[in-house]
């Protein structure tokens, strides 16, 4: 229990350090110093959870512990120990323990044995389908995680880059597959002449599968383990495993602490990522740019127009948007249900720009793990203030009486509805005894960051929200409401919803692609200024697209323009989940129902939470379009 509220304390501290941290030249956050050794000094290996990776097939989204019983590795003679995480590390699925290696700076080893371990028959089934799955194995060295070697694309083809752990075993084929029992470990170190001290720079395995092990008297080296038989664990009787490892060390002078992410970091063909991502962004502000010029020029158009006929001594009749000028403002239906998703859409959109903002400094590192989502639910926590704000100001301009349940339901009901969902997928989780089940300590960490500080931030802002004066309308609504005529089939509420929904998706599919990769097959995302570019596009494209809606709306005499704003834009989410069903499809290989359902249920998650980002932008953006061009016009 401990260590769950030491999770907690350290999101206080990051808070705290956000607020203080200034750019950096390398990829760290300031602060973050290298760990300096001598030669002889023990250098730690940790152990992380197992997780199903692949660079071409995933069949599984489910991490395992890595001392789970199933697996029955080698464990330290005196108990395994946990390490101190994050709260994002920990809802994330990290749990890293410390190991039984034995690793010392410079000193190499050769066929090291590390213990002998019995595997009985359920648990050969469980390792052989975890094999079949391509789970790999994740070891931790001084920060960094242990690589399994791969050539880069392109013009990067001549270099080596670094997958994120190593393969549990391989399947040859047979009837059951091999299983890794021997790892050679080579570490990078570099040399600090300045404190003549040494730094690790890189940490690579690679994994063989011997049946018979190989004492220190033979030669140990890969060319003849590679003509050794394999070790295969029998379902049918048990096995004896032994597992030995080999260390290396290799100086590298042209790899300093600072870069020695960099090999972490290829996503796919580099030229092809920026090309496409470039070219999307162009695309994307060429159409959002002629929207908005023939727009304007309509708009000036049509004011002038009204204006002149004001002054003109014959009475003409209303034409065009200037004839629902009486019910534009009028309040919609259910407008407390509206204000609260509004504001907390208002909530999501300030927590996504700011984090997306530090990682565009850098201020966020792949060292400190599960840092990302330990800093977005804490902006999400503090945030809580703007929700409760724009929510009462909304509901009061509605003429809303029922404030308090304006108040508790800006506060609870979004945050119920993901901590409901995301509580029915952890259940799932602990029923496939996964470490990526969120520990009870944890969950009512969250309930107190929930109860504790969101809702009585929201309840401030609301209190502020409703001290304020009423947002005054440029036009009163008339006592009678206007009869709406037919429209044409593209502007009746769903089709224009889903055509509106189209170009935001446009704008982020290609790099939605590249964000989905990462999350399922375990890779670092990294190209933040690029999010931050295509975020900045996102919000420029709901604006006007959703703008132009409303206008084509207003000019056929629809004033119910309040609800369709925030869909118009929030449908775009409607699209990234249809593009998460494709690339369920296209991509993956998962068959479980476990993972079927986690894979879904999350990506339904973060749907939602783009709706009402999304839509909050598209709402606010024709609110204040919507007041400009009637507050510009003369209206008797």
């Amino acid at each position: 229990m401990t260590r769950r509220w030491n999770a907690l304390t350290r999101v206080a501290a990051l808070a705290l350090l956000g607020t203080t941290v200034t750019l950096s030249q390398a990829f760290y956050l300031p602060g973050v110093a290298p760990t300096e050794y001598e030669d002889s000094d023990a250098v730690p290996l940790m152990v992380n959870a197992l997780t199903p990776g692949s660079e071409s097939e995933l069949k599984s989204v489910i991490p395992y512990d890595y001392y789970d019983p199933m697996f029955n590795f080698c464990k330290p003679k005196d108990g395994e120990r946990s390490q101190a995480e994050s709260l994002g590390s920990i809802l994330f699925g990290d749990r890293i323990w410390d190991s039984p290696y034995k690793i010392n700076m410079k000193q190499p080893k050769l066929c090291e044995k590390l213990c002998d371990t019995e595997v009985g028959t359920e648990q050969a089934k469980f390792i052989n389908n975890r094999i079949r799955e391509n789970y790999v194995v994740n070891w931790l060295i001084d920060g960094l995680p242990a690589g399994f070697v791969h050539s880069g694309t392109g013009r990067d083809q001549d270099k080596e880059f670094y997958s994120i752990g190593f393969p549990l075993g391989a399947d040859t084929g047979r009837e059951t597959p091999m299983l890794h029992n021997h790892h050679e470990i080579t570490i990078d170190y570099h040399h600090n002449t300045q404190k003549d001290t040494l730094r690790v720079v890189g940490v690579t395995v690679e994994p063989y599968s011997i049946e018979v092990p190989i004492e220190k008297t033979e030669l140990c080296g890969i060319s003849n383990m590679e003509q050794v038989p394999g070790m295969y664990v029998s379902e049918k009787k048990t096995t004896l495993v032994t597992y030995t490892y080999s260390v290396h060390w290799r100086e590298e002078v042209n790899t300093a602490w600072a870069t020695r992410w960099d090999r972490y970091l290829l996503v796919g063909e580099p030229r092809i990522h920026w090309f496409s991502l470039v070219n999307s962004i162009i695309i994307v502000l060429f159409l959002t740019g002629m929207v908005a010029m023939v727009l304007l020029r309509a708009l000036h158009k049509d004011i002038s127009r009204y204006n002149q006929q004001e002054a003109q001594e014959d009475f003409q009749e209303d034409f065009g948007w200037k004839l629902v000028h009486g019910d534009v403002f009028r309040p919609p239906p259910y407008p407390m249900l509206l204000s609260i998703i509004v504001g907390n859409g208002s909530q999501m959109f300030l927590m996504a720009s700011v984090t997306i903002l530090f990682a565009a400094l850098g201020f966020l590192s792949p060292s400190n793990r599960g840092s990302l989502a330990t800093v977005m639910i804490v902006f999400y926590m503090f945030f809580g203030v703007v929700a409760g704000f724009i929510s009462a100001r909304l509901y009061k301009m509605f003429g809303g009486e029922a404030w308090k349940r304006n108040v508790i339901g800006t506060a609870l009901l979004f945050p119920a509805i993901i901590f409901g969902a995301f509580l029915g997928l952890n259940f799932f989780l602990i029923g496939a005894k996964s470490s990526g089940a969120v520990p009870f300590g944890t969950m009512l960490g969250l309930v107190a960051l929930w109860f504790l500080v969101s809702t009585p931030l929201s309840v401030i802002g609301s209190y502020l929200g409703f001290q304020r004066p009423k947002i005054e309308t440029p036009v009163r609504a008339n006592q009678i409401p206007r009869q709406i005529p037919d429209q044409v089939f593209y502007l009746r509420p769903i089709p224009s919803m889903m055509i509106g929904g189209i170009l935001p998706f446009g704008a982020i599919f290609i790099e939605l692609y590249f964000i989905l990769n990462s999350i399922w097959f375990h890779k670092i995302y990294y190209v933040f200024g690029f999010l931050f570019l295509v975020f900045g596009v996102l919000i420029l494209t709901c604006a006007e697209v959703t703008i132009l809606m409303c206008y084509f709306h207003l000019c056929a005499e629809d004033y119910h323009w309040w609800w369709r704003a925030f869909f118009t834009s929030g449908a775009s989410a409607i699209y990234i989940f249809l593009y998460s069903v494709m690339y369920y499809f296209t991509t993956l290989q998962i068959k479980s129902f476990t993972s079927v359902v986690l894979y879904f249920g999350w990506t339904a998650i973060m749907s939602l939470m783009f709706f009402v980002l999304s839509g909050a932008i598209g709402f606010f953006s024709t609110f204040f379009f919507v007041r400009k061009i009637y507050g510009s016009i003369k209206i008797d």
